[in-house]
């Protein structure tokens, strides 16, 4: 009951936003949620890796979105400046190399303190940009985006209650059932295809086959932050939300599928999605 609830409250919420916020109040507005999720993923890192300078990643999330911004939409995502290329790599390096010694990371966690911080700058800065340049191009196409994932999400939690039978990953999700996957990819293909019929008149096989894409990596995005999670010790990322957890649980998928979202337009073509 508190899922639905939460769902009835939230949804509205964010959908107003997407289609009413003028994009630097939309950036801004993703931002301050995902800094949250940030302070989560950072109290995981801490449980795993002590010592470690994670919570740089609290200043270096937002520079690093703020820095993708301009560069982030379609050929000039991948087809970055090598001073861009080159900017991101000496950070990942050089620079967070240096961030562990100079806070005296024990040498047992230095690893460890390493792949967190390298892993949360892409992992938690880039779909911030992406959901910012996706809102940019069409609001639309963030309905599709939510759609995929949300009722994908939720046609996984139901039927994978009361019909799964085969577990995914139980070692890191034991809630996990091959079922439930089907039935969020069969969701996912379901609502692109309500949407492309009443928002492009017809409906386009290459955006199934996308949504089949999104889906399968929002699947896989739900699992890497159980993976943290479970590697932390903890069953929930935060309390932000009544039986969602912390905010990091409720955008799990939405930091893998944004990006993805981005990089399909771009080998699709963004004609796909306009009418």
């Amino acid at each position: 009951m508190k899922r639905i609830a939460t769902a009835a409250v939230g949804a509205p919420l964010v959908l107003a936003a997407t289609f009413y916020l003028p994009g630097g109040w939309f950036f801004l507005s993703v931002l301050v949620v995902v800094e949250i999720g940030v302070l989560e993923y950072v109290r995981l890192a801490e449980r795993l890796a002590t010592g470690g300078p994670h919570r740089i990643l609290l200043i270096l999330v937002p520079m690093g979105a703020l820095a993708l911004a301009p560069q982030l939409w379609m050929k000039a995502a991948f087809e970055p400046p090598m001073g861009l290329l080159g900017l991101v790599f000496l950070v990942l390096s050089v620079g967070l190399g240096g961030l562990v010694l100079l806070f005296r990371v024990p040498v047992e966690s230095g690893l460890a303190s390493l792949g967190a911080l390298a892993y949360g700058l892409p992992y938690l800065a880039l779909p911030i940009a992406s959901l910012y340049h996706l809102q940019r191009f069409d609001p639309w196409v963030l309905v599709l985006l939510f759609a995929i994932v949300w009722l994908g999400d939720s046609a996984a939690f139901y039927c994978g209650k009361n019909l799964g039978r085969h577990k995914m990953a139980p070692l890191v999700s034991p809630n996990k059932t091959w079922e439930g996957a089907a039935a969020s990819l069969l969701a996912a293909v379901v609502a692109a295809g309500v949407w492309s019929h009443y928002r492009l008149g017809s409906i386009r096989l290459d955006l199934l086959g996308l949504a089949v894409v999104i889906s399968v990596v929002a699947q896989i995005g739900d699992l890497v932050e159980s993976l943290l999670k479970r590697g932390a010790g903890v069953k929930d990322s935060g309390q932000v939300f009544p039986g969602h957890g912390g905010v990091l649980d409720r955008v799990d998928a939405l930091l893998f599928a944004a990006p993805m979202m981005l990089l399909g337009l771009y080998l699709l073509d963004e004609s796909v999605v306009s009418p």
